[in-house]
């Protein structure tokens, strides 16, 4: 049983401990038999069991609720519950939320009645389209166009890296619109799966399997009322869905770390080395105390930066970079450390900590790399 000491934290309101207690025991009843062989018809078979526990709820807001907003601790700790279970569980959960992210925070009135609901009950599986060959942390340098031609726009050029690319339903897509140069030239846009002259141009395959695409737009016409926002919003836009999700991804990385905290317990009480158990010397101590230190210290900084946010603070940049890039990386480090304590069945393929161990490291480039990260950090310090 993991720790959830840290929910008496005055992070938290009542809901929230009430909402973190109910999830894991779903969690622990609804999570198995998932075919992580088939990551495209696991992710849509997850976006349906979430669903049907009414946690894509949170994902997405109420569309007949005018003052509705993410509530951050929630994502946080939905995101940290399911990644202790499964990883590809979370990555459901997180892309109907970021997928949708621009919509919920921008969209029109017709935009939310349109693909919130189908995205809080599953029917929809979102995508969030920013990256490009040439642009991941640069996202002003994108170079995807949408020219305007009459009642519409007509987009060329492509995407890459797309996680729910080839599987998602509709994709917020973020192209240079020209209103000015560099971040003050790009417009976001609802596009959805079927539209003519979008196409999925590649599948890509990485370490921890999951649906991601390079996506290509060839004098693709959608509505001008595909706009969200106004022309010129993109990069406002990108940056406000990232500064809520942000923080959620370092709430994986500690869901990440607490499974591997609590594997790592479990064996060395369980592991008789010189005839006592493991936990007996004095080294292997030395590392379950540093694992349960960066875990801790991880979600102080997590949860900090959603209470911040939830709060009413417009922008939460600082606190989310450093929420990001100490838990992603000290995850990384004690993923590790469960690696290493485990032996032989640490790299042993399927093993618990073996598939953490692949997990965690897309974490610390995704929705910003670590030395962005730090660049954020830093900036944000010397202009306080």
């Amino acid at each position: 049983m993991a720790d959830t000491s840290y929910l008496d934290w005055p992070f938290f309101e009542d809901r929230h401990r009430e909402l973190a207690t109910r999830l894991d025991a779903w969690a622990a009843s609804n999570l198995d038999g998932i075919d992580h062989d088939d990551v495209d018809s696991a992710c849509r078979d997850l976006a349906a069991r979430l669903a049907g526990g009414e946690w894509l709820q949170y994902a997405a807001v109420n569309p007949q609720d005018a003052n509705a907003k993410l509530d951050v601790r929630s994502l946080c700790l939905i995101r940290e519950t399911l990644a202790r279970y499964d990883g590809l569980a979370d990555f459901s959960f997180a892309m109907q939320g970021l997928g949708s992210g621009a919509i919920s925070l921008f969209g029109t009135e017709a935009h939310r009645g349109d693909w919130l609901p189908k995205v809080r009950s599953g029917k929809a599986i979102a995508a969030f389209a920013l990256t490009e060959p040439q642009s991941g942390s640069d996202v002003a340098n994108i170079a995807l166009e949408a020219k305007r031609d009459g009642d519409s726009f007509v987009l060329n050029g492509e995407k890459t890296w797309i996680s729910n690319g080839g599987i998602a339903d509709f994709y917020c897509v973020f192209a240079r619109t020209g209103e000015a140069p560099g971040a003050k030239g790009l417009s976001a846009f609802v596009i959805p799966a079927d539209t003519p002259g979008f196409e999925i141009a590649e599948r890509l395959h990485t370490i921890a399997p999951h649906p991601l695409a390079r996506l290509k737009f060839s004098d693709c016409r959608i509505p001008a009322s595909a706009l969200l926002g106004n022309g010129g919003d993109g990069f406002k836009i990108a940056m406000s869905v990232l500064d809520v999700f942000r923080s959620t991804v370092a709430a994986a990385a500690l869901g990440f770390a607490r499974r591997a905290l609590d594997e790592t317990i479990k064996r060395v009480q369980e592991r008789q080395l010189f005839g006592a158990p493991l936990f007996d010397l004095q080294m292997v101590q030395g590392h379950v105390a540093d694992m349960a230190l960066d875990v801790d210290a991880s979600a102080l900084l997590v949860y900090r930066a959603a209470w911040l946010k939830d709060s009413g603070a417009p922008r939460v940049s600082r606190e989310a970079a450093m929420a990001k890039l100490y838990s992603t990386d000290h995850a990384q480090t004690v993923i590790d450390k469960a690696v290493q304590i485990h032996g032989g069945d640490g790299v042993r393929s399927g093993h618990i900590v073996e598939t953490l161990y692949r997990e965690i490291r897309a974490l610390r480039i995704y929705e910003g790399a670590s030395d962005v990260q730090k660049i954020i950090i830093a900036r944000q310090t010397l202009a306080s």
